[in-house]
């Protein structure tokens, strides 16, 4: 199957790791290292998605000094979040994430319900993949 025609939902995780905007930034940082996420999806009271919080996120935070005892997800989230629809090709979503410098995109439904992720990871063993003969 050529690259333009595989689409999104065929390589996007569905196994989502969330949280809301209030929770606390420590927490969320926690639940990162527990599930081995490279991201966390914020929804809101809709399940809806409000925003994203990356490790790089993560990463500046702490690399600016203190963080608030009572620093929330909200507080350094992504809120304008790009996203990509199930249906989309792999390639598509490959240039929007070149060009937005993107690791992690979220994939949302007709609904805007997130169904799912995909990160550079997905993309590079799909490639990987696609190059070799398909055994070890």
């Amino acid at each position: 199957m050529e690259i333009e025609a595989v689409p999104v939902e065929q390589l996007m995780t569905t196994d989502l790791v969330t949280v809301t905007a209030d929770e606390g930034v420590e927490s969320a940082a926690g639940t990162i290292l527990e599930k081995e996420a490279g991201s966390l999806v914020a929804l809101d009271d809709d399940g809806q998605i409000a925003g994203i919080l990356t490790c790089t996120d993560l990463a500046e935070l702490v690399s600016d000094g203190a963080i608030p005892a009572d620093a929330t997800v909200g507080d350094y989230m992504t809120e304008d979040v790009t996203t990509t629809d199930p249906a989309e090709s792999i390639q598509d979503a490959a240039i929007k994430m070149l060009t937005g410098q993107i690791q992690h995109l979220p994939v949302v439904d007709s609904d805007d319900t997130v169904v799912g992720m995909l990160s550079t990871t997905d993309l590079t063993a799909h490639l990987t993949y696609m190059d070799s003969s398909g055994t070890e």
